[in-house]
């Protein structure tokens, strides 16, 4: 059970809590701006922008506010010019981290970020430092409520994902997909009347690092300041830490 599945789970649940608050319309309204930018405003035809509208509908964000986000994207109404950026340096333990961040000042978000990573342990390294032990993979999660393990594996891999994964400290199944095949595995669940709990495109390291005691606790505080930072889309790690030292860490 690799820590980013783990802590997807975990920031799933937070996401679900963030944009009951409020907290989610920020960086969402990032996304569709930068979404419509690079890809359009065609949701067909732009599948980023397709899924940054789904985040948005999911923490009930108005109908003109994702319209107006779009626009800014396109350039029909004035707005801020962000800058995408991507971080890499080490953790407690020596923990690799990516992060990626959507910004407006990046003299102010670089200084943020740095100050974050020596906080809690860990420093900021330079571009590709820890990027090779990353692959870019679909990562879809399904309740376990949704239906019995034989039945949904095999809609998912006859659909072409990679693999299934039923852990039993989990509350969800993994699914793992290439990047390309994630709508494709998704819309096949979706179809079978299995909606999926969470999807994204994310970074899967190919190995991990156990942690626990002070060096956990760290990492999940870490963790944690970089994902309330508005400016940060995704953060990505190779930590591993068990069931039992995340519900004693609160997590």
């Amino acid at each position: 059970m690799s820590g980013h599945n783990k802590w997807a789970s975990i920031k799933h649940k937070k996401a679900i809590t963030d944009a009951k608050k409020g907290k989610a319309f920020t960086k969402i309204i990032r996304e569709i701006v930068v979404a419509a930018k690079e890809g359009g405003p065609l949701i067909e035809n732009n599948a980023r922008l397709r899924k940054a509208i789904e985040d948005a509908k999911e923490a009930n964000m108005p109908q003109d506010n994702i319209k107006k986000a779009i626009q800014r994207g396109t350039g029909e109404i004035p707005g801020a010019v962000y800058e995408e950026i991507v971080y890499e340096g080490y953790g407690p333990a020596g923990v690799a981290l990516i992060v990626e961040v959507t910004t407006d000042n990046k003299n102010r978000t670089a200084s943020d970020i740095r100050k974050m990573f020596s906080s809690h342990s860990g420093n900021l390294g330079e571009t590709g430092c820890v990027g090779w032990m990353f692959g870019r993979k679909g990562f879809i999660t399904v309740e376990k409520t949704a239906g019995d393990e034989d039945t949904l594996m095999t809609i998912a891999l006859e659909a072409g994902a990679e693999d299934f994964e039923n852990d039993a400290d989990s509350d969800v199944y993994e699914i793992t997909t290439a990047p390309e095949d994630l709508d494709k595995i998704k819309n096949a669940l979706s179809e079978k009347n299995i909606n999926a709990a969470s999807s994204e495109i994310t970074m899967v390291a190919q190995t991990y690092i156990k942690l626990t005691g002070d060096e956990a606790k760290s990492m999940l505080k870490l963790m944690d300041s970089l994902e309330e930072h508005d400016d940060v889309k995704n953060v990505y790690a190779n930590f591993d830490i068990s069931k039992e030292d995340m519900e004693k860490l609160g997590a």
